[in-house]
C-alpha cells in the first residue's frame, strides 16, 4: 500500500467561512439554517457523529456530516502523567504526519498545548521538534480539532478529576504560529467566538508564543484580539541568540522586545517572556541583569518572565540549569522588579518536550 500524499488537508466545516457554509448547505439541498445547527453540535455538543444529530432529517445526514466533517485526527500514542491529569497524545494527520498535543490539568483550569506546523522550520538547537524540521503547516481545522477533541474528553469525564471544561489554550506546542499566521489567527477566531459558531474561551486565556517574528507579531496586534503573547526569547545578547534562535538573525534581540512592546501598548495585554534556561549556556546571573535592564528600559508593568527548567531531548548537550543557578537568576530578575514565575514543566518523564514523541514514532 502507497504512503499517503503529504498535503492540503480535505476541506473541514471549520475552514469555511459563514458565506460558504452557507453555499455548501445549498450545494446539499439542505436549508441555510443546517449550518447552525452543524456548528452548535460541532462547537457545543463537540460532537462529528452523525447519530449524535437527531436534529437532521435522517436522509442524507451521514452523507453531509461525512461531508464536511472529514477525520483529520487520529491517536497514535496517549501518555500520562501527574496522577492522569497530564495527557499528552501523538496524532496522525490525513497524509501520515504527525503531530502531537499535550493537556494538562489544574485545579481550577484545564490547559491544552496545541501544535500549529507539522514541524518547525526555525531550527533551534535545543528543541526536539526544531530538529525535525518543518514538513508543513497545519491548517485552521487541523488546530481546531486538537481543542474539540480535549474539550470533548474533558467534558465526558475521561481526564482525571471528572467532568470539566477546557479553559486555557496556548500555542506552545509543535511549530512557529506565526509563521502560520493565517491558520493559527483563524483558528484563533473559532477559539474564542461565542457559542455556537465557537468554543466560547476567553481571547484573554489564549497564548500565541513566538521566536520573534516581528512583522507577525506587529499584525496581531492590529487584529484587535487581547489574546495573550509569548515571546520565546531565550538570551537578552544577540550573539547567543542567533545561536539558539537561528532565525533571529533577521531580528536583534532589542527589535523582538521593541514589537513585543508595541503589542502590549495596543492591547494591554501583559507580554510574556520566555526563557529555557541552559546550562552553562544562557543561565548566567550577567545575562539576567542584562535581561532586566533591556525589559526595565522600556517601562514598569508591561511584562512577566516564565524562566523555563529545560526539558532536554534524548542525546542532546542542551540540559537544564542547576536549581541553584536557576534561583539566582529568578532572584536576580525580581530584584529589578520583574515578575518571574517558573514555568510548570509537566509531563518530564512522558517525554514532555514538544515533537520527542514524533521523532521516536518515526515517519
Amino acid at each position: 500500500m502507497s504512503a499517503p500524499r503529504r498535503g492540503k488537508p480535505p476541506r473541514h466545516f471549520v475552514d469555511l467561512s459563514a458565506a460558504e457554509r452557507g453555499e455548501a448547505m445549498a450545494q446539499a439541498g439542505q436549508p441555510a439554517f443546517r449550518a447552525k445547527q452543524l456548528a452548535t453540535h460541532y462547537f457545543s455538543h463537540l460532537t462529528t457523529d452523525p447519530a449524535d444529530m437527531s436534529d437532521l432529517p435522517a436522509a442524507g445526514r451521514d452523507e453531509l456530516v461525512g461531508t464536511l466533517f472529514p477525520p483529520l485526527l487520529a491517536p497514535i500514542r496517549t501518555l500520562t502523567a501527574d496522577a492522569g491529569t497530564t495527557v499528552k497524545t501523538l496524532w496522525r494527520l490525513h497524509d501520515g504526519v504527525k503531530v502531537e498535543s499535550v493537556l494538562m490539568r489544574y485545579p481550577g483550569r484545564a490547559t491544552l498545548c496545541v501544535s500549529s506546523q507539522v514541524g518547525c522550520g526555525m531550527a533551534c538547537p535545543f528543541c526536539a521538534t526544531g530538529q525535525l524540521g518543518l514538513t508543513r503547516n497545519m491548517s485552521a481545522a487541523e488546530i481546531v480539532e486538537q481543542v474539540r477533541l480535549a474539550a470533548r474528553a474533558l467534558a465526558r469525564g475521561e481526564i482525571a478529576g471528572g467532568p470539566g471544561r477546557l479553559s486555557n489554550l496556548v500555542f506552545m506546542g509543535m511549530g512557529e504560529p506565526m509563521a502560520n499566521y493565517a491558520a493559527v489567527l483563524a483558528a484563533v477566531r473559532a477559539f474564542i467566538a461565542p457559542q455556537p459558531e465557537g468554543f466560547g474561551v476567553s481571547a484573554r486565556n489564549v497564548t500565541v508564543s513566538t521566536v520573534g517574528l516581528v512583522p507577525a507579531i506587529d499584525k496581531l496586534a492590529a487584529e484587535g484580539l487581547p489574546v495573550t503573547l509569548a515571546l520565546s526569547l531565550h538570551a537578552p545578547d544577540d550573539a547567543l541568540r542567533r545561536e539558539l534562535v537561528p532565525i533571529t538573525t533577521r531580528w536583534t534581540v532589542d527589535e523582538a522586545l521593541d514589537a513585543a512592546k508595541r503589542y502590549y501598548d495596543a492591547t494591554a495585554r501583559r507580554v510574556s517572556i520566555e526563557y529555557a534556561l541552559i546550562r552553562d549556556m544562557n543561565d548566567q546571573g550577567w545575562r539576567a541583569d542584562m535581561l532586566a535592564e533591556k525589559l526595565t528600559a522600556r517601562g514598569r508593568g508591561w511584562v512577566h518572565v516564565n524562566p523555563i527548567p529545560l526539558n532536554p531531548t534524548p542525546g542532546s548537550i542542551w540540559t537544564a540549569s542547576e536549581p541553584a543557578v536557576e534561583a539566582e537568576f529568578v532572584d536576580r530578575l525580581r530584584a529589578r522588579g520583574i515578575p518571574t514565575t517558573i514555568r510548570d514543566t509537566r509531563g518530564s518523564d512522558i517525554d514532555g518536550a514538544c515533537g520527542q514523541l514524533a521523532a521516536e514514532e518515526g515517519p
